[in-house]
Protein backbone atom coordinates (compact mmCIF):
# COMPACT_ATOMS: atom_id res chain seq x y z
CA UNK A 1 0.00 0.00 0.00
CA UNK A 2 0.96 3.64 -0.54
CA UNK A 3 2.83 5.09 2.66
CA UNK A 4 0.42 8.26 2.63
CA UNK A 5 -2.97 6.36 2.13
CA UNK A 6 -6.14 8.30 1.31
CA UNK A 7 -8.09 9.85 4.20
CA UNK A 8 -11.44 8.55 4.98
CA UNK A 9 -10.76 5.78 2.14
CA UNK A 10 -12.40 2.72 3.04
CA UNK A 11 -10.91 -0.40 1.57
CA UNK A 12 -13.27 -2.43 -1.25
CA UNK A 13 -13.78 -5.19 -3.12
CA UNK A 14 -14.14 -3.79 -6.58
CA UNK A 15 -15.25 -4.43 -10.19
CA UNK A 16 -15.74 -2.98 -13.48
CA UNK A 17 -18.70 -3.59 -15.55
CA UNK A 18 -17.87 -6.58 -16.43
CA UNK A 19 -17.39 -7.82 -12.54
CA UNK A 20 -14.29 -9.35 -13.64
CA UNK A 21 -11.58 -8.98 -12.26
CA UNK A 22 -11.82 -8.06 -8.31
CA UNK A 23 -9.50 -5.64 -7.10
CA UNK A 24 -9.27 -5.28 -2.88
CA UNK A 25 -8.36 -1.07 -3.48
CA UNK A 26 -8.73 1.77 -1.02
CA UNK A 27 -11.99 3.74 -2.56
CA UNK A 28 -12.55 7.63 -1.61
CA UNK A 29 -15.59 9.28 -2.85
CA UNK A 30 -14.89 13.50 -2.47
CA UNK A 31 -17.60 15.80 -2.38
CA UNK A 32 -16.10 19.09 -3.25
CA UNK A 33 -12.70 20.36 -4.93
CA UNK A 34 -10.96 20.67 -1.56
CA UNK A 35 -11.90 16.63 -0.69
CA UNK A 36 -10.59 16.29 -4.41
CA UNK A 37 -7.53 18.02 -3.57
CA UNK A 38 -6.62 15.89 -0.21
CA UNK A 39 -7.60 12.63 -2.02
CA UNK A 40 -5.44 13.30 -4.42
CA UNK A 41 -2.15 13.49 -2.28
CA UNK A 42 -1.70 9.62 -2.71
CA UNK A 43 0.53 7.37 -5.38
CA UNK A 44 -1.09 4.78 -6.62
CA UNK A 45 -4.54 6.07 -7.36
CA UNK A 46 -6.87 6.54 -10.24
CA UNK A 47 -10.38 8.39 -11.32
CA UNK A 48 -13.44 6.58 -11.44
CA UNK A 49 -16.42 7.58 -11.99
CA UNK A 50 -20.03 5.47 -12.41
CA UNK A 51 -17.59 1.92 -12.47
CA UNK A 52 -19.07 0.99 -16.23
CA UNK A 53 -15.45 0.75 -17.51
CA UNK A 54 -15.69 -3.29 -18.12
CA UNK A 55 -12.19 -4.32 -17.09
CA UNK A 56 -9.62 -2.96 -14.97
CA UNK A 57 -9.27 0.66 -16.41
CA UNK A 58 -11.06 2.64 -13.40
CA UNK A 59 -9.78 0.44 -10.44
CA UNK A 60 -6.41 2.42 -8.82
CA UNK A 61 -3.22 -0.10 -7.88
CA UNK A 62 -3.68 1.58 -4.22
CA UNK A 63 -6.43 3.79 -4.72
CA UNK A 64 -9.44 4.31 -6.17
CA UNK A 65 -10.80 8.35 -6.11
CA UNK A 66 -14.62 7.97 -7.18
CA UNK A 67 -16.08 11.40 -8.79
CA UNK A 68 -20.16 10.46 -8.60
CA UNK A 69 -20.47 13.31 -5.81
CA UNK A 70 -19.43 16.13 -7.55
CA UNK A 71 -22.46 15.87 -9.48
CA UNK A 72 -23.27 19.77 -10.11
CA UNK A 73 -23.85 21.07 -13.30
CA UNK A 74 -22.44 25.07 -12.97
CA UNK A 75 -23.39 27.21 -16.66
CA UNK A 76 -25.27 26.49 -19.87
CA UNK A 77 -24.88 28.52 -22.55
CA UNK A 78 -28.26 27.99 -24.92
CA UNK A 79 -26.61 30.34 -27.60
CA UNK A 80 -23.73 27.57 -28.19
CA UNK A 81 -25.07 24.28 -26.13
CA UNK A 82 -22.35 24.51 -24.26
CA UNK A 83 -22.64 23.07 -20.53
CA UNK A 84 -19.94 22.96 -17.95
CA UNK A 85 -20.66 20.60 -15.01
CA UNK A 86 -18.21 18.69 -12.64
CA UNK A 87 -16.76 15.38 -13.63
CA UNK A 88 -19.35 12.98 -11.27
CA UNK A 89 -22.36 14.09 -13.30
CA UNK A 90 -24.13 11.28 -15.45
CA UNK A 91 -24.65 11.14 -19.02
CA UNK A 92 -28.42 10.15 -17.87
CA UNK A 93 -28.90 13.40 -15.75
CA UNK A 94 -27.24 15.52 -18.93
CA UNK A 95 -29.94 14.08 -21.26
CA UNK A 96 -33.13 14.64 -18.12
CA UNK A 97 -31.97 18.22 -17.96
CA UNK A 98 -31.41 19.32 -21.45
CA UNK A 99 -33.38 16.85 -23.63
CA UNK A 100 -36.42 18.59 -23.08
CA UNK A 101 -34.94 22.02 -24.02
CA UNK A 102 -33.91 20.75 -27.12
CA UNK A 103 -30.46 19.38 -26.58
CA UNK A 104 -28.62 16.17 -27.16
CA UNK A 105 -25.20 14.98 -26.82
CA UNK A 106 -23.41 14.74 -29.94
CA UNK A 107 -21.59 11.78 -28.90
CA UNK A 108 -22.57 8.87 -27.15
CA UNK A 109 -21.87 5.25 -25.45
CA UNK A 110 -24.12 2.29 -25.57
CA UNK A 111 -25.27 3.30 -21.78
CA UNK A 112 -26.20 6.36 -20.02
CA UNK A 113 -25.26 5.24 -17.17
CA UNK A 114 -21.46 7.09 -17.63
CA UNK A 115 -19.96 9.57 -15.75
CA UNK A 116 -18.67 12.64 -18.07
CA UNK A 117 -15.27 12.66 -16.90
CA UNK A 118 -15.32 8.78 -17.63
CA UNK A 119 -16.47 9.66 -20.92
CA UNK A 120 -13.58 11.60 -21.21
CA UNK A 121 -11.18 9.46 -19.77
CA UNK A 122 -12.04 6.60 -22.34
CA UNK A 123 -12.65 8.99 -25.32
CA UNK A 124 -15.97 7.45 -26.29
CA UNK A 125 -17.46 6.86 -29.16
CA UNK A 126 -20.81 6.03 -30.36
CA UNK A 127 -22.88 4.79 -33.97
CA UNK A 128 -21.79 8.15 -34.93
CA UNK A 129 -17.99 7.97 -34.91
CA UNK A 130 -17.78 8.31 -38.89
CA UNK A 131 -19.69 11.12 -39.00
CA UNK A 132 -19.16 13.15 -35.09
CA UNK A 133 -15.99 11.26 -33.62
CA UNK A 134 -15.37 10.80 -30.13
CA UNK A 135 -16.08 13.34 -27.57
CA UNK A 136 -13.10 14.41 -27.87
CA UNK A 137 -13.88 16.56 -30.76
CA UNK A 138 -17.45 18.28 -28.64
CA UNK A 139 -15.01 19.15 -25.31
CA UNK A 140 -14.07 22.40 -25.10
CA UNK A 141 -11.98 21.99 -21.86
CA UNK A 142 -11.22 20.57 -18.80
CA UNK A 143 -10.14 21.00 -15.57
CA UNK A 144 -8.09 18.25 -13.93
CA UNK A 145 -5.89 17.70 -10.80
CA UNK A 146 -2.35 16.90 -11.82
CA UNK A 147 0.59 14.98 -10.52
CA UNK A 148 1.98 17.98 -8.14
CA UNK A 149 -1.46 18.30 -6.56
CA UNK A 150 -2.21 21.57 -9.03
CA UNK A 151 -4.85 22.18 -10.98
CA UNK A 152 -4.85 23.12 -14.56
CA UNK A 153 -7.82 24.05 -17.07
CA UNK A 154 -6.94 22.24 -20.45
CA UNK A 155 -8.00 23.07 -23.81
CA UNK A 156 -6.71 22.93 -27.73
CA UNK A 157 -5.40 26.39 -26.77
CA UNK A 158 -4.00 26.30 -23.43
CA UNK A 159 -1.87 23.38 -21.90
CA UNK A 160 -2.53 21.59 -25.06
CA UNK A 161 -0.07 18.74 -24.82
CA UNK A 162 -1.78 17.97 -21.27
CA UNK A 163 -5.26 18.48 -22.83
CA UNK A 164 -4.72 16.04 -25.46
CA UNK A 165 -3.46 13.24 -23.63
CA UNK A 166 -5.93 13.33 -21.14
CA UNK A 167 -8.65 12.60 -23.35
CA UNK A 168 -8.66 8.39 -23.92
CA UNK A 169 -5.75 8.40 -21.69
CA UNK A 170 -7.71 6.39 -19.33
CA UNK A 171 -7.26 8.34 -15.99
CA UNK A 172 -3.43 8.34 -16.19
CA UNK A 173 -2.80 11.93 -16.63
CA UNK A 174 -4.83 13.09 -13.32
CA UNK A 175 -8.30 13.88 -12.16
CA UNK A 176 -10.48 15.27 -13.97
CA UNK A 177 -12.59 17.90 -11.74
CA UNK A 178 -15.10 19.76 -14.39
CA UNK A 179 -15.83 19.59 -18.35
CA UNK A 180 -17.29 21.80 -20.75
CA UNK A 181 -18.68 19.91 -23.28
CA UNK A 182 -20.73 21.32 -26.29
CA UNK A 183 -24.39 19.93 -27.43
CA UNK A 184 -26.72 19.40 -30.31
CA UNK A 185 -29.99 20.95 -30.92
CA UNK A 186 -32.63 18.07 -31.54
CA UNK A 187 -36.31 18.52 -32.13
CA UNK A 188 -37.44 15.98 -30.02
CA UNK A 189 -36.74 12.56 -28.09
CA UNK A 190 -37.03 10.46 -30.78
CA UNK A 191 -35.29 8.73 -33.94
CA UNK A 192 -36.25 7.83 -37.11
CA UNK A 193 -34.53 4.19 -38.15
CA UNK A 194 -34.00 2.57 -40.66
CA UNK A 195 -33.30 -1.78 -40.87
CA UNK A 196 -32.29 -3.51 -43.24
CA UNK A 197 -31.54 -7.49 -43.10
CA UNK A 198 -27.80 -8.57 -43.90
CA UNK A 199 -27.41 -12.58 -45.08
CA UNK A 200 -23.39 -12.36 -44.43
CA UNK A 201 -20.65 -10.05 -43.60
CA UNK A 202 -20.00 -8.96 -47.07
CA UNK A 203 -23.53 -7.79 -47.54
CA UNK A 204 -23.44 -5.69 -44.15
CA UNK A 205 -20.12 -4.05 -45.05
CA UNK A 206 -21.92 -3.25 -48.36
CA UNK A 207 -24.66 -1.31 -46.24
CA UNK A 208 -22.49 0.30 -44.13
CA UNK A 209 -20.90 1.84 -47.38
CA UNK A 210 -23.70 2.67 -49.00
CA UNK A 211 -25.22 4.69 -46.09
CA UNK A 212 -22.34 6.42 -44.90
CA UNK A 213 -24.14 9.35 -44.65
CA UNK A 214 -26.48 7.93 -42.63
CA UNK A 215 -25.51 9.58 -38.76
CA UNK A 216 -25.99 6.46 -37.08
CA UNK A 217 -25.16 3.31 -38.13
CA UNK A 218 -24.25 -0.06 -36.39
CA UNK A 219 -25.19 -3.74 -36.68
CA UNK A 220 -25.91 -6.68 -34.88
CA UNK A 221 -23.92 -9.54 -36.09
CA UNK A 222 -24.67 -13.53 -35.71
CA UNK A 223 -21.22 -14.52 -34.05
CA UNK A 224 -22.62 -18.58 -34.52
CA UNK A 225 -23.64 -18.08 -38.14
CA UNK A 226 -21.41 -20.20 -40.83
CA UNK A 227 -21.12 -21.16 -44.32
CA UNK A 228 -22.67 -18.92 -46.81
CA UNK A 229 -24.40 -17.09 -43.60
CA UNK A 230 -21.36 -16.37 -41.54
CA UNK A 231 -21.82 -12.69 -40.31
CA UNK A 232 -25.58 -12.15 -40.81
CA UNK A 233 -26.61 -8.99 -39.56
CA UNK A 234 -29.02 -6.73 -38.81
CA UNK A 235 -28.07 -2.97 -39.84
CA UNK A 236 -29.39 -0.32 -37.96
CA UNK A 237 -29.32 3.15 -39.36
CA UNK A 238 -30.63 6.46 -37.49
CA UNK A 239 -31.35 9.93 -37.54
CA UNK A 240 -32.70 12.58 -35.30
CA UNK A 241 -36.28 13.05 -35.92
CA UNK A 242 -37.75 16.42 -36.71
CA UNK A 243 -41.31 17.51 -35.87
CA UNK A 244 -42.68 16.83 -39.47
CA UNK A 245 -41.15 12.82 -38.75
CA UNK A 246 -43.46 12.60 -35.99
CA UNK A 247 -46.92 11.65 -36.27
CA UNK A 248 -49.35 14.38 -35.62
CA UNK A 249 -50.28 12.79 -31.71
CA UNK A 250 -46.21 13.28 -30.39
CA UNK A 251 -46.00 16.63 -32.21
CA UNK A 252 -47.72 18.87 -29.51
CA UNK A 253 -44.99 17.48 -26.96
CA UNK A 254 -41.87 15.55 -29.33
CA UNK A 255 -40.19 15.46 -25.78
CA UNK A 256 -42.18 12.96 -23.91
CA UNK A 257 -42.44 9.07 -24.32
CA UNK A 258 -43.41 6.22 -22.91
CA UNK A 259 -40.98 4.89 -20.34
CA UNK A 260 -40.07 1.79 -20.67
CA UNK A 261 -40.65 -0.79 -18.05
CA UNK A 262 -36.97 -1.45 -16.25
CA UNK A 263 -36.55 -5.32 -15.64
CA UNK A 264 -33.85 -6.94 -13.88
CA UNK A 265 -31.45 -9.30 -12.85
CA UNK A 266 -32.10 -9.97 -9.35
CA UNK A 267 -28.76 -12.44 -8.69
CA UNK A 268 -25.97 -13.70 -10.50
CA UNK A 269 -26.69 -17.71 -11.16
CA UNK A 270 -23.79 -20.07 -10.42
CA UNK A 271 -23.06 -20.79 -14.08
CA UNK A 272 -23.87 -18.49 -16.72
CA UNK A 273 -27.20 -19.90 -18.26
CA UNK A 274 -25.22 -18.06 -21.74
CA UNK A 275 -23.74 -21.29 -23.73
CA UNK A 276 -23.61 -22.21 -27.40
CA UNK A 277 -26.68 -23.50 -27.39
CA UNK A 278 -28.92 -20.58 -25.46
CA UNK A 279 -26.91 -18.50 -27.76
CA UNK A 280 -27.45 -19.77 -30.99
CA UNK A 281 -30.82 -20.59 -30.09
CA UNK A 282 -31.62 -16.65 -29.64
CA UNK A 283 -29.70 -15.65 -32.50
CA UNK A 284 -31.86 -17.27 -34.73
CA UNK A 285 -35.13 -16.12 -32.85
CA UNK A 286 -33.83 -12.69 -33.21
CA UNK A 287 -32.81 -12.97 -36.90
CA UNK A 288 -35.72 -14.42 -37.66
CA UNK A 289 -38.21 -11.70 -35.82
CA UNK A 290 -36.15 -8.84 -36.88
CA UNK A 291 -36.22 -9.36 -40.42
CA UNK A 292 -40.04 -8.70 -40.65
CA UNK A 293 -39.07 -5.14 -39.16
CA UNK A 294 -37.63 -4.50 -41.97
CA UNK A 295 -37.50 -0.84 -43.45
CA UNK A 296 -38.33 2.04 -41.47
CA UNK A 297 -39.87 3.16 -37.81
CA UNK A 298 -39.87 5.61 -35.30
CA UNK A 299 -38.05 4.79 -32.02
CA UNK A 300 -37.51 7.04 -29.07
CA UNK A 301 -33.75 7.95 -27.75
CA UNK A 302 -33.97 5.52 -24.75
CA UNK A 303 -34.28 2.19 -27.07
CA UNK A 304 -32.23 3.39 -29.92
CA UNK A 305 -29.28 4.13 -27.85
CA UNK A 306 -29.26 1.98 -24.50
CA UNK A 307 -31.28 -0.96 -25.33
CA UNK A 308 -29.78 -2.74 -22.26
CA UNK A 309 -30.27 0.40 -19.80
CA UNK A 310 -33.90 -1.01 -18.99
CA UNK A 311 -32.27 -4.57 -17.80
CA UNK A 312 -30.76 -3.75 -14.37
CA UNK A 313 -27.69 -5.18 -13.42
CA UNK A 314 -27.81 -7.27 -16.60
CA UNK A 315 -23.88 -8.03 -16.16
CA UNK A 316 -25.30 -10.98 -13.70
CA UNK A 317 -26.70 -12.91 -16.58
CA UNK A 318 -22.90 -13.56 -17.11
CA UNK A 319 -23.10 -15.65 -13.73
CA UNK A 320 -21.00 -15.28 -10.61
CA UNK A 321 -17.34 -15.31 -12.47
CA UNK A 322 -18.33 -12.24 -14.09
CA UNK A 323 -17.25 -11.57 -18.33
CA UNK A 324 -15.00 -9.87 -20.39
CA UNK A 325 -15.59 -8.22 -23.88
CA UNK A 326 -13.25 -7.93 -26.37
CA UNK A 327 -13.47 -4.98 -28.66
CA UNK A 328 -11.39 -4.36 -31.52
CA UNK A 329 -10.74 -2.31 -34.39
CA UNK A 330 -9.19 -3.15 -37.62
CA UNK A 331 -7.64 -0.76 -40.32
CA UNK A 332 -10.51 -0.63 -43.27
CA UNK A 333 -7.92 -2.14 -45.72
CA UNK A 334 -7.92 -5.49 -43.42
CA UNK A 335 -11.44 -5.82 -41.96
CA UNK A 336 -13.46 -8.24 -44.27
CA UNK A 337 -10.64 -10.57 -44.13
CA UNK A 338 -9.62 -9.70 -40.15
CA UNK A 339 -13.48 -10.22 -39.59
CA UNK A 340 -14.16 -13.28 -41.13
CA UNK A 341 -11.08 -14.97 -39.23
CA UNK A 342 -12.62 -13.54 -36.06
CA UNK A 343 -16.15 -15.13 -37.03
CA UNK A 344 -14.63 -18.77 -38.11
CA UNK A 345 -12.34 -18.21 -34.53
CA UNK A 346 -15.50 -17.30 -32.56
CA UNK A 347 -17.90 -20.14 -34.76
CA UNK A 348 -14.89 -22.99 -34.22
CA UNK A 349 -13.75 -22.52 -30.96
CA UNK A 350 -16.20 -20.62 -28.63
CA UNK A 351 -19.37 -20.73 -26.92
CA UNK A 352 -19.98 -17.30 -29.13
CA UNK A 353 -21.10 -14.09 -27.67
CA UNK A 354 -24.61 -13.32 -26.71
CA UNK A 355 -24.09 -9.45 -27.60
CA UNK A 356 -21.80 -8.53 -30.84
CA UNK A 357 -22.00 -5.70 -32.13
CA UNK A 358 -20.57 -4.58 -35.81
CA UNK A 359 -19.64 -0.75 -36.68
CA UNK A 360 -18.04 1.23 -39.08
CA UNK A 361 -15.36 4.51 -37.56
CA UNK A 362 -14.18 6.98 -39.19
CA UNK A 363 -10.74 8.28 -39.75
CA UNK A 364 -8.36 8.54 -36.49
CA UNK A 365 -8.45 11.85 -34.87
CA UNK A 366 -6.88 12.25 -31.00
CA UNK A 367 -3.43 10.65 -30.70
CA UNK A 368 -5.06 8.05 -27.92
CA UNK A 369 -8.39 7.43 -29.66
CA UNK A 370 -9.54 4.17 -29.36
CA UNK A 371 -11.02 4.05 -32.88
CA UNK A 372 -9.44 4.11 -36.38
CA UNK A 373 -10.99 4.18 -39.95
CA UNK A 374 -12.18 0.60 -40.63
CA UNK A 375 -14.39 -1.73 -38.04
CA UNK A 376 -15.00 -2.41 -34.82
CA UNK A 377 -16.26 -5.38 -33.47
CA UNK A 378 -17.29 -5.65 -29.36
CA UNK A 379 -17.41 -9.80 -28.09
CA UNK A 380 -18.68 -10.72 -24.39
CA UNK A 381 -17.55 -13.39 -23.31
CA UNK A 382 -18.89 -15.19 -19.68
CA UNK A 383 -15.46 -15.84 -17.76
CA UNK A 384 -14.99 -19.51 -17.99
CA UNK A 385 -11.92 -22.24 -17.96
CA UNK A 386 -10.59 -21.60 -21.52
CA UNK A 387 -11.39 -17.61 -21.51
CA UNK A 388 -7.57 -16.61 -21.66
CA UNK A 389 -6.41 -19.01 -24.37
CA UNK A 390 -9.41 -17.84 -26.50
CA UNK A 391 -8.97 -14.10 -25.76
CA UNK A 392 -5.19 -14.34 -26.28
CA UNK A 393 -5.89 -16.36 -30.00
CA UNK A 394 -8.36 -13.49 -30.98
CA UNK A 395 -5.63 -11.15 -29.80
CA UNK A 396 -3.47 -13.08 -32.74
CA UNK A 397 -6.08 -12.66 -35.28
CA UNK A 398 -6.40 -8.44 -34.42
CA UNK A 399 -2.72 -8.25 -34.15
CA UNK A 400 -1.98 -10.46 -37.70
CA UNK A 401 -4.40 -7.53 -39.05
CA UNK A 402 -2.62 -4.61 -38.02
CA UNK A 403 -5.94 -3.90 -35.30
CA UNK A 404 -6.14 -3.05 -31.69
CA UNK A 405 -8.23 -3.18 -28.56
CA UNK A 406 -10.28 -0.59 -26.58
CA UNK A 407 -8.46 0.14 -23.25
CA UNK A 408 -11.74 0.75 -21.54
CA UNK A 409 -12.97 -2.87 -22.32
CA UNK A 410 -10.19 -5.07 -21.99
CA UNK A 411 -9.59 -7.19 -18.84
CA UNK A 412 -6.78 -9.90 -20.50
CA UNK A 413 -4.47 -8.20 -22.49
CA UNK A 414 -1.03 -8.73 -21.81
CA UNK A 415 2.29 -6.04 -22.25
CA UNK A 416 3.34 -7.53 -25.14
CA UNK A 417 0.56 -7.43 -27.11
CA UNK A 418 -0.43 -3.72 -25.75
CA UNK A 419 2.32 -2.89 -26.99
CA UNK A 420 2.72 -4.97 -30.40
CA UNK A 421 -0.69 -3.68 -31.27
CA UNK A 422 -0.99 0.02 -29.98
CA UNK A 423 2.54 1.68 -30.48
CA UNK A 424 1.41 4.64 -29.21
CA UNK A 425 1.66 3.02 -25.92
CA UNK A 426 5.50 3.42 -25.80
CA UNK A 427 4.47 7.33 -26.18
CA UNK A 428 2.07 7.67 -24.07
CA UNK A 429 4.37 5.77 -21.28
CA UNK A 430 7.29 8.27 -21.82
CA UNK A 431 4.84 11.14 -21.06
CA UNK A 432 3.88 9.94 -18.01
CA UNK A 433 7.27 9.54 -16.62
CA UNK A 434 8.27 12.99 -17.62
CA UNK A 435 5.46 14.70 -16.09
CA UNK A 436 5.47 12.81 -12.52
CA UNK A 437 2.45 11.05 -13.46
CA UNK A 438 3.67 7.14 -13.66
CA UNK A 439 3.94 6.90 -9.62
CA UNK A 440 1.16 9.20 -8.70
CA UNK A 441 -1.76 7.68 -11.70
CA UNK A 442 -1.78 3.97 -11.93
CA UNK A 443 -4.66 1.63 -12.50
CA UNK A 444 -4.43 -2.49 -12.52
CA UNK A 445 -4.83 -1.82 -16.23
CA UNK A 446 -1.79 0.53 -16.51
CA UNK A 447 0.43 -1.78 -14.34
CA UNK A 448 -0.97 -5.19 -16.02
CA UNK A 449 0.21 -3.41 -19.73
CA UNK A 450 3.18 -1.42 -18.65
CA UNK A 451 1.86 2.24 -19.37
Amino acid sequence: MSSNPIPNGRQERVTGWGRYPIVETRLVQPASDAELSVATRSDGLVARGNGRGYGDCAVGKDASVQTLALDRFESFDPETGIVVAQSGVLLKTIIDVFLPRGWFPYVTPGTKFVSLGGMAAADVHGKNHHVDGTIRRWIEWFEIVCADGQIRRCSRTENNELFEATIGGMGLTGVISRIAVRLRRVQSAYIQQQTFVAPNLAAAMELFDRHESATYSVAWIDCLAVGEAMGRSIVMLGEHATITDLPVDLRDDPFDFPLRKALGVPFAPPISPLNRFSIQAFNSLYYAAQKRKIGQSLADYDSYFYPLDSIHDWNRIYGRRGFVQHQCVLPEERSREGLLELLQFISRHTQGSFLAVLKKFGKEEGPWSFPMAGYSLALDFPVNYNIESAYAALNEIVLRHAGRLYLAKDALMGRDFAHDSDHRLANFKMFREQHGMKQKFASVLSERIDL
